[in-house]
Formats: C-alpha cells, structure tokens, sequence
C-alpha cells in the first residue's frame, strides 16, 4: 500500500506555496504597519524563509528544520510588536493570497484555520502601533 499524499502535495506543492507567499508579500511590501517589522529592505529572505517553513508544516522537505532549526515561532516574534492591529492586517494579507489560490473547500479551510490560529497565537501586546520615527 502506498502511503497517503500529504497536504503539500494534495495541493500542488512547491509551486502553490510560492504562489502563496508571494502575494502575501506583495500585500506587505505596501503595508505602512506590517512592513517596517522586516530588518531587510529585500523581503526576499523572509519570503523565503516562510515559504520552507510552510512547505515543512505542511508535509513537504524538511529544509526549513536542517537550515533554521526549530521553528519557534513564538520566541521568533517576541521582538516584534504584534499587537491586534498587526495580527489582523497580517491575515488581510493571507486572505489575499489563499483565495487567489482557488483551493478546494476542504482545503482551503485546512489551511486557513491553521494560519488564522497561528496568527492569533503571535499576538504578544495590546498596546496601539507605535508612531514610526519623524524624519
């Protein structure tokens, strides 16, 4: 018996998670809240590293675990302020890109419930966004 396909490849693999994150990081590269939180003016590595994060978590190679380690995702944002604000506009983003996905329903839900509870589970204030910096 063969062993049952994972969600990375029920869904198209590689190809669909790179559509994904993609345009989740078109949405960010506008954000005036979400954008700032990336240290690197090039989103490029961070899309890169959540493409293998995704990839990994949902049944695909394991590349993320043998390069980053641990995910930890929790401990990763502590030292971004990801307050209700921040969480919300993070899935603005995501919504976009899901249903630019066309997923069937089964799975579209599947991945949806996953990353909205992954996105309340970043939440770490609930202090307002602070004002960026005057120049």
């Amino acid at each position: 018996m063969s062993e049952p396909l994972s969600f990375y490849d029920e869904v198209g693999g590689r190809p669909v998670f790179e559509r994904l994150v993609h345009t989740f990081y078109r949405g960010i590269a506008g954000d005036v809240v979400l954008k700032p939180m990336y240290p690197e003016e090039d989103l490029g590595p961070a899309e890169e590293r959540l493409l293998l994060f995704l990839e990994q978590y949902w049944g695909g190679p394991t590349t993320y675990s043998e390069t980053r380690g641990h995910p930890r995702l929790r401990m990763r944002h502590m030292p971004f302020h990801v307050n209700p604000d921040a969480r919300d506009r993070w899935l603005q983003h995501m919504r976009t890109a899901v249903d630019e996905l066309e997923l069937s329903p089964l799975h579209e839900a599947t991945l949806w419930d996953y990353l909205q509870r992954a996105a309340h589970a970043m939440v770490n204030t609930f202090e307002p966004t602070p004002e960026p910096p005057k120049r």
